[in-house]
């Protein structure tokens, strides 16, 4: 069974960084996709960036130049550098994996972690 977990979140000030990470652990197959969304209150979780495994990366407009994902393979491990952060970026923050095996189709989620922008 893969488990994910995101660390890294925290109180940062408008114009600063942050860097998350999510470990996966269980039986990670080649050919998947990491991703991260972000849910801020009463609003609905957004796509924000994914990346494949062999290091493809796309992003939403909205972080687009101030985000960066990057991936450890040996380490089953995805980032999300975050610069220039904005009160906008607040949210909980959750990494997501999509993996085939078998023929099936699984997309586990993490547990969150909870990014503030604020002064």
């Amino acid at each position: 069974q893969v488990q994910l977990v995101e660390s890294g979140g925290g109180l940062v000030q408008p114009g600063g960084s942050l860097r998350l990470s999510c470990a996966a652990s269980g039986s990670i197959f080649s050919g998947n996709v990491l991703a991260w969304y972000r849910q801020a209150p009463g609003k609905e979780r957004e796509w924000v960036a994914r990346i494949t495994s062999d290091g493809f990366a796309s992003y939403a407009d909205s972080v687009k130049g101030r985000f960066t994902i990057s991936r450890d393979n040996v380490k089953n491990t995805v980032y999300l550098q975050m610069n220039s952060l904005k009160p906008e970026d607040a949210a909980v923050y959750f990494c997501r994996l999509f993996y085939a095996k078998n023929g099936y189709l699984y997309d586990p989620w993490g547990q969150g972690t909870q990014v503030t922008v604020s002064s």
